[in-house]
């Protein structure tokens, strides 16, 4: 039998007012917004928004919000919110929110919220609220919520919820009877009218209109309309209007094919639709008549169907739209306080005379030892010990501090006994506060005294912050319990603001800081690359900022060049340098060298003579960081809680005060021998070969300033520490190998000793004769300089290195008591370190210099000896053949000698006035050797073996 073709009839439309959900004053009915379309709807249906059809439904159709139809439903059907529709349904029908149907059901049944019917229903039958249908249900049966039916039901039952079929239904029946006619389904059924029924779904479905029907699909669709249909899809359709179509697209839709009904029942049913709710149109018997008003000849659902199966098949394509989150606007935050910083025990701002304690152990441990992060003597029972230690245990013991003035305390900080031979601690402790040291109020955390938890070993800061801050003169540590193999044993720092003291007006008003334009706070690595980027900004004509290489986590090492010509080398101005942070966790040079950087641009902006000069005449280079992980990892935890090592290592775990090459055993063996200098130099000594080797332990850090060194010809340095109060100068390790101190001079003793001296001597707290020692040692004996090996002994330290490979004398600065220095002390650390960081840059100047040039081609020399008479040490001259030598006042012999060249000596005389004393050479060529228009002759072999293991290490440096 050939194919009827389907008869397409005009049919004019005549528009309504939709008074719809969704629908719009002016709009015809059925153009509600959010329809989505993959199937033909007859003329008139008018979907609402979120509705979306995959199956033609009939004209006069308005699905309301939530319907889902994937088959036509019948005349009259008005299923609610909610409702999807796998099948057709019977005129008059209607399903309500949350019914499933997988299968038609007979005209007038109304499911009940819930029911999932995977089989039609006969006329009448009326399930309630969750009823799960199966098979056909008798005409009448209204089956109560949650009743699921497998088998018919009698007409006209109405079984109760649960209820089994041919029976009273009660909870949980599994079968019920066919529903009769005329069953109106209540809220929650899940399957949408037939179409073609004059249903109106409400908003919400996820079908679009019809083919053919006029239907504009509103925004929010996700089907397009069919072929032909004149329909206009809306924005936000993710289908495009089809081939031969007359409505142009909106933007952003893509066309594609209808898809069949069948679209999955709502979360919670519990029938799947059947075969039969995929086929298009109404079921075999079904009557679908016209709405009332809808034109005779309109074309039936099964025919549109058959028109959109011979459609093309068009490239879908997704679109996303990028959602934009709008963040709600905050309110501000209140201001809060700063945090109260330390009183300053760690520090020695808190004198011994305001530590008192209920009793000690032995003068070693008494109540002046209790501060935080001491450290003790390397001997057992030592006169100055770590910490403070009760000489009873019960928990009547206590350790006081006196603010000397009305403090409000917020906290205290607790470490336990640092001591190489026994393991002590406190693990509890209590808190009191007094006015007068008799009265004591204890801090509370409600109503009961509060009891701190403390330490689990010997080294960790713990910080207890009080319940609420008490206010007083005298604080006391009241231990409660402590380590149990050990005794009453701690080491503490009190934080508190000092309150104004009515009896001083000056208190009232305290004094401005002494340098506001200067940023004195603490700068992790981003803040430092900041400030040194502002300074070169506005000092652009004397700065520039370099790096030398990178640390182990890829961090920059900066260096901040300070000179009237950046960038170049002038002949006849020395180079100075200043190193920090070479371990990470002794902060305090850092800040200085980055306060140093701001004093020097805004002074040389001023016009500051002594400054000027100095900038002008010297070409500085400042280091601030040179392990920036390991600060990273200390700045992390804060200036009291970092302890006394955290952050000391690189990354990689490497103390680079110790990293360096030890070229000093090397010296003193040739010196043994008697190979000094004539066969072994007493200057820029070669990398031992071992060094170089690509599994030697060189962290990247070492490499880069090795590399600096070679780089810059420098001539005095200085490497800034914390923990002490003190100047050392080389040898940092002590000759006798197996010996932790021993003095072990160089032959510039007398230059280091003076260099020392200067620096120590214009800071007023090294200088002081009054203050106390840090920890053990009192260096105030010696002037607070001391031979570095005479200390402790260090192998392989960046002084040594400096002095034996290069040209350059360096000295290493312990800053301060406490590695780690609260930001609120960085102003009074600037005032006591300024005058020293600028009087031993000045140092720079002291003794001779000058230029070895050729005589006959006046070109400068490089790499030319220059001895002094009476020092076994000799330097160098740089690339442009001019040198420098520090030299004390006094006369001297000084000889110049080059390879392929006669020696010259002549008298240098030194005066007091820090300015060099001219002394250049003009050295003619050796006789019979070279003549005259010859190329110079080559480096000597320990020049050569030196540059040979610098290649070596740096390709190894390249390689990791």
């Amino acid at each position: 039998m050939a194919k009827e073709r389907p008869r397409v009839m005009r049919i004019q439309r005549i528009p309504e007012r939709s008074t719809e959900p969704g629908g719009s004053p002016g709009r015809p009915r059925g153009t509600g917004a959010g329809t989505a379309s993959g199937t033909p709807r007859a003329t008139g249906a008018t979907p609402t928004k979120g509705t979306a059809s995959g199956t033609p439904r009939a004209a006069g159709v308005t699905p309301t919000k939530g319907t889902a139809s994937g088959t036509p439903r019948a005349t009259g059907a008005t299923p609610t919110k909610g409702t999807a529709s796998g099948t057709p349904r019977a005129a008059g029908a209607t399903p309500t929110k949350g019914t499933a149907s997988g299968t038609p059901r007979a005209a007038g049944a109304t499911p009940t919220k819930g029911t999932a019917s995977g089989t039609p229903r006969d006329t009448g039958a009326t399930p309630t609220k969750g009823a799960a249908s199966g098979t056909p249900r008798a005409g009448g049966a209204t089956p109560t919520k949650g009743a699921a039916s497998g088998t018919p039901r009698a007409t006209g039952a109405t079984p109760t919820k649960g209820a089994a079929s041919g029976v009273s239904p009660r909870k949980g029946p599994t079968t019920g009877p066919p529903k009769a006619s005329g069953v109106t389904p209540t809220k929650g059924t899940t399957r949408g009218p037939p179409k073609g029924s004059g249903v109106t779904p409400t908003k919400g479905t996820t079908r679009g209109p019809p083919k053919g029907s006029g239907v504009t699909p509103t925004k929010g669709t996700t089907r397009g309309p069919p072929k032909g249909s004149g329909v206009t899809p809306t924005k936000g359709t993710a289908r495009g209007p089809p081939k031969g179509s007359e409505t142009p697209p909106w933007p952003g839709t893509t066309a594609g094919p209808p898809k069949a009904s069948g679209a999955p029942p709502p979360k919670g049913t519990t029938a799947a639709p059947s075969r039969s709710s995929t086929t298009t149109g109404p079921p075999k018997g079904s009557a679908t008549p016209a709405s009332p008003g809808e034109p005779a000849g309109t074309a039936p659902a099964p025919s549109v169907s058959k028109v959109a199966v011979r459609r093309r098949k068009v490239v879908r394509k997704k679109v996303v739209k990028k959602k934009v989150l709008r963040k709600k606007p905050e309110a501000p935050a209140a201001p809060q306080e700063p945090p109260c910083p330390p009183l300053g025990l760690e520090s020695l701002r808190v004198l011994d005379e305001q530590l008192r304690a209920s009793s000690h152990k032995r003068p070693g441990l008494g109540a002046h030892r209790g501060r935080l992060n001491i450290q003790s003597g390397l001997y057992d029972g030592d006169f100055f010990d770590g910490g403070w230690c009760a000489g009873h245990e019960d928990t009547r013991q206590w350790l006081e501090v006196d603010a000397r003035r009305l403090t409000r305390f917020t906290g205290v900080i607790t470490q336990g006994l640092n001591s190489i031979w026994t393991y002590d601690w406190v693990t509890s402790y209590k808190v009191q506060v007094s006015n007068d040291s008799h009265a004591w109020l204890p801090s509370r955390n409600g109503t009961e005294e509060a009891v701190f938890p403390a330490n689990t070993d010997p080294e960790t800061p713990v910080l207890n912050a009080l319940p609420s801050p008490l206010v007083g003169r005298f604080l006391r540590i009241n231990p409660q319990s402590w380590f149990r193999n050990g005794t009453v044993c701690l080491r503490a720092e009190v934080l508190g603001c000092p309150l104004p003291d009515p009896g001083d007006a000056h208190a009232w008003h305290p004094p401005a800081p002494p340098e506001p334009q200067l940023d004195f706070r603490h700068h992790n690595y981003k803040e430092m690359r900041k400030l040194m980027k502002r300074v070169s900004e506005e000092c652009p004509d004397i700065t520039r900022v370099y790096s030398i290489g990178q640390s182990s986590r890829g961090l920059r090492l900066y260096v901040m060049e300070i000179s009237d010509n950046p960038g170049q080398h002038e002949v006849g101005e020395p180079e100075f340098r200043y190193v920090a942070g070479m371990h990470g966790n002794e902060v305090l040079g850092r800040e200085l060298l980055l306060t140093l950087m701001q004093f020097l641009c805004r002074e040389f902006r001023r016009g500051d003579a002594r400054v000027v000069q100095l900038v002008t005449g010297t070409r500085i280079h400042l280091l601030p960081s040179m392990n920036p992980d390991g600060y990273e990892t200390a700045y992390s935890l804060g200036s009291e809680l970092a302890g006394w090592a955290v952050g000391r290592w690189t990354y990689e775990g490497i103390d680079l005060n110790h990293n360096f090459a030890d070229l000093n055993t090397a010296l003193w063996d040739a010196e043994d021998n008697d190979l000094v200098p004539h066969e072994f130099p007493n200057h820029y000594i070669p990398i031992p070969e071992y060094y170089t080797f690509a599994n030697a332990t060189v962290a990247p850090e070492t490499r880069a300033v090795i590399a600096w060194m070679q780089r810059y010809p420098f001539v005095l340095s200085a490497n800034l520490h914390g923990g002490e109060l003190v100047v050392t100068y080389p040898f940092d390790m002590s000759r006798t190998y197996w010996k932790a101190q021993e003095l072990t001079p160089t032959p510039d003793d007398g230059v280091f000793r003076w260099l020392a001296t200067v620096y120590a001597t214009a800071n007023p707290a090294m200088a002081s004769a009054e203050r106390r020692p840090c920890h053990h040692d009192d260096f105030t004996r010696y002037g607070s300089i001391i031979n570095g090996a005479h200390w402790h002994t260090v192998a392989g330290s960046m002084n040594d290195f400096s002095y034996l490979h290069t040209n350059c004398f360096e000295i290493t600065v312990e800053l301060s008591c406490d590695k780690f220095p609260h930001a609120s002390e960085l102003p009074a650390e600037w005032e006591n370190n300024r005058e020293s960081l600028l009087l031993f840059m000045e140092q720079v100047h002291r003794g001779i210099k000058g230029v070895v040039r050729d005589s006959d081609t006046e070109l400068g020399i490089p790499n030319a000896i220059i001895s002094v008479d009476g020092i076994n040490h000799d330097v160098r001259t740089a690339s442009d053949g001019d040198y420098w030598r520090l030299l004390n006042p006094g006369e001297y012999e000084v000889t110049a000698r080059a390879e392929g060249y006669e020696a010259a000596t002549q008298p240098c005389r030194v005066y007091f006035e820090n300015v060099p004393t001219p002394c250049s050479f003009r050295l003619a060529r050796a006789r019979g050797r070279h003549r005259p228009g010859r190329p110079r002759p080559g480096p000597d072999p320990a020049l050569r073996l030196q540059r040979l293991r610098l290649r070596r290490l740096r390709a190894h440096g390249r390689g990791q």
